[in-house]
């Protein structure tokens, strides 16, 4: 799906396949920080596939697969933002070799600030957009979805038992019905997205990761506290945020004002979570 004037490419971080999409940038492009893109929660890359081609007109861009979601391993671990961070981290180290701007969306942003945060050598500039707070498992998915995960997981505590319902929820009918929730613009919802989220759930080892993802949100762990990794910021950071957002609400960017002068707060209207 993304746009094939850049590479889709694939390494290993330990011993996982991942997938990540590359674009050298202009020929003649000023020394800016290459841009790293980090997707939501279910999401991949390919959510990135109208802003790429843009993006690649000004600087190098990278695309990267979070271990479990989109072409990457559906590895059986427990899952967290500190893992993902990990992910990210060594990336960036490993394969772009120098500090980058470093931009994601959702459950991505919450993944970004915890780079930052951990690594701030290696990220020259951090963007945003939508920042889950509380880093709860019901404000990365949207409303009626997120309730129906909630009672799931109250009652199912088995693989055996979460395994019908992966069948329902990576149907095309389903997954439709919960981007129309996400999306403000219903002509966004077209077939290529819906394909998106409908094809990495057919992998192998999908629905035992979603047995691994459904336990690792459950747990304390899963995300490092979002107040101090703002109030610890050391890198200019810009927070964007649609007024629309139905997913999470634009009203809990008020508990970060203030929190720290690097964070630049940026509402944006008629737009939702998907900027």
């Amino acid at each position: 799906m993304v746009n094939q004037a850049g590479q889709q490419r694939v390494c290993y971080w330990r011993g996982w396949r991942v997938r990540y999409w590359f674009h050298p940038g202009p020929e003649h492009a000023p020394s800016l920080p290459p841009l790293l893109l980090i997707h939501g929660f279910g999401a991949n890359l390919n959510q990135w596939r109208d802003n790429l081609p843009a993006l690649s007109q000004v600087a190098p861009v990278y695309a990267l697969d979070l271990l479990g979601f989109g072409d990457a391993e559906k590895a059986a671990a427990l899952y967290g933002a500190e893992l993902w961070a990990a992910q990210v981290s060594d990336f960036i180290r490993t394969v772009i070799g120098r500090p980058v701007a470093l931009v994601g969306h959702s459950l991505g942003a919450l993944v970004a600030l915890t780079v930052a945060h951990a690594q701030p050598a290696w990220v020259a500039q951090l963007l945003m957009i939508t920042l889950p707070l509380p880093a709860a498992r019901e404000d990365l998915v949207v409303g009626w979805v997120a309730r129906l995960g909630m009672r799931v997981e109250s009652l199912v505590s088995t693989p055996l038992l979460l395994r019908p319902l992966f069948t329902l929820v990576r149907r095309p009918s389903f997954l439709r019905r919960a981007l129309q929730g996400i999306y403000t613009v219903p002509d966004r919802v077209d077939e290529e997205l819906v394909t998106m989220f409908a094809v990495p759930p057919q992998d192998r080892g999908a629905a035992r990761a979603l047995c691994y993802l459904v336990k690792s949100r459950t747990e304390p762990s899963f995300s490092p506290s979002i107040k101090t990794l703002v109030a610890e910021l050391t890198i200019p950071a810009l927070l964007l945020w649609g007024e629309q957002d139905r997913v999470v609400s634009i009203a809990f960017a008020d508990a970060l004002k203030n929190l720290s002068p690097k964070l630049t707060i940026r509402p944006l209207a008629k737009v939702g979570h998907c900027l």
